[in-house]
């Protein structure tokens, strides 16, 4: 058994089965995820897990590169934006309209996690990054520019 963290069995598959680029969307209970997806259900009841829940425990797990959320967050929701920004402090962030989150990112996302969030635009893309200072860690490697400040390098 392992000791804490993150328990379920296949959210941890999902996690190790991700690779630079790839990405994981963890989503509301409302989120239309397509049939043929990789669907990690983990709704139990309204809000339960909620969303904040499920993305501070990915977060010790997964690398993440990249969040994007929809376009309307900043607006209509403010203190999710806030929440993210919190959880993944090194990310990158972006945006996209929320009928292209739903509709063709959800077809290319190697995983989705359904939480039980009631949480107004409640679907979070996270694009799976590398452990920067680890593949450049070797003197002989010389450190892309765009790489320099995550690998500690200059």
């Amino acid at each position: 058994m392992k000791r804490g963290g993150l328990l379920n069995s296949e959210l941890n598959a999902a996690i190790a089965a991700m690779g630079h680029g790839d990405t994981l969307i963890v989503c509301d209970a409302g989120f239309p995820i397509p049939s043929d997806a990789w669907r990690i259900d983990l709704a139990l009841v309204r809000d339960v897990p909620d969303l904040g829940t499920v993305l501070n425990l990915i977060a010790q797990e997964f690398i993440c590169e990249r969040v994007v959320c929809a376009e309307e967050v900043a607006e209509y929701n403010p203190s999710l934006l806030t929440r993210l920004h919190a959880i993944f402090p090194d990310s990158e962030f972006g945006t996209m309209p929320h009928v292209q989150l739903l509709s063709e990112a959800a077809r290319s996302a190697k995983a989705i996690v359904r939480t039980g969030a009631f949480e107004p635009w409640g679907n979070i893309i996270l694009r799976s990054g590398v452990d920067v200072r680890a593949y450049f860690e070797r003197e002989d490697v010389k450190v892309p520019d765009e790489y320099k400040a995550r690998a500690g390098r200059s």
